[in-house]
């Protein structure tokens, strides 16, 4: 994985009608605490884009990077 190149910004949102205002990937209804959690539950990159298919490869790639990097910050 290359440093990411989208920011929080362009893989995010959260609006009140999708998904009860929860943080999801950008334009799909995936909230972002489910994704990590299946990550931390075991589930491969792979199989998490299998099931989740409105999540390209880049954007799941960035939003690891950037979990990361800010957890860096955190611990700081």
């Amino acid at each position: 994985m290359k440093q990411p190149l989208l920011t929080e910004h362009d893989l995010f949102e959260s609006k009140p009608d999708v998904v009860s205002g929860a943080l999801v990937f950008k334009g799909t209804r995936v909230p972002v605490e489910a994704f990590f959690e299946n990550l931390a539950a075991g589930l491969s990159l792979d199989d998490l884009l299998r099931n989740y298919p409105g999540i390209s490869r880049e954007r799941a790639e960035a939003a690891i990077l950037l979990a990361a990097r800010n957890f860096g910050r955190a611990a700081a």
